[in-house]
């Protein structure tokens, strides 16, 4: 049995394999996972959104009581590639629709908002490798504070954002992100 078949996809006519799920949504489930480890490692949690309409997928937690809030939170809007052409020796340039984008860099919104993209394989039956002892992720996160990204015009049809691949989103820089806001920083 091929590793692709034991991960329940199936050979289509022409050679590719095929899993239950739009790959869009895989990528979108994907993503959603990844952010989720990386939280609970960090002792944080994820408040599930309904919808993506005010431009973000997720709010990210803490129970922490830092010196001047307790329990910083932030939003975060995910996306998923597996295009490499998007990344670059120090940052991962992303082209974003402009009404989403308005609405992650809006300055008037109540939580910060982070951007969060994630880099997968080309071919889903790569993106994980899983036995008794470990399972591997062959992706990275990388993110971004809405509050960093420049502003668009009303006009503008899409922009495309440089988001620096130092700003991994692993178990460290999380923490540091909530230790900022809980310290009453500015993103």
């Amino acid at each position: 049995m091929s590793d692709e078949a034991r991960r329940g996809g199936r050979e289509e006519a022409s050679g590719a394999w095929q899993f239950g799920l739009p790959l869009s949504e895989m990528k979108q489930q994907v993503s959603l996972a990844y952010v989720h480890m990386v939280a609970a490692a960090a002792g944080c949690w994820l408040k599930p959104h309904t919808t993506d309409y005010d431009g973000v997928d997720i709010t990210v937690a803490s129970s922490e009581d830092h010196e001047l809030f307790f329990g910083p939170q932030f939003e975060l809007q995910l996306k998923c590639t597996s295009q490499r052409n998007v990344v670059r020796d120090d940052h991962i340039a992303w082209s974003m629709e402009g009404k989403p984008y308005r609405k992650l860099t809006n300055p008037k919104r109540y939580l910060p908002a982070f951007l969060g993209i994630l880099v997968v394989p080309e071919d889903p039956s790569l993106w994980l490798e899983q036995d008794e002892q470990s399972l591997l992720s062959r992706s990275a996160l990388y993110w971004q504070s809405a509050a960093a990204l420049e502003t668009i015009g009303e006009d503008a049809q899409s922009k495309t954002v440089r988001v620096p691949r130092s700003n991994l989103f692993d178990v460290p820089q999380l923490l540091g992100i909530m230790k900022t806001l809980g310290e009453g920083g500015d993103w």
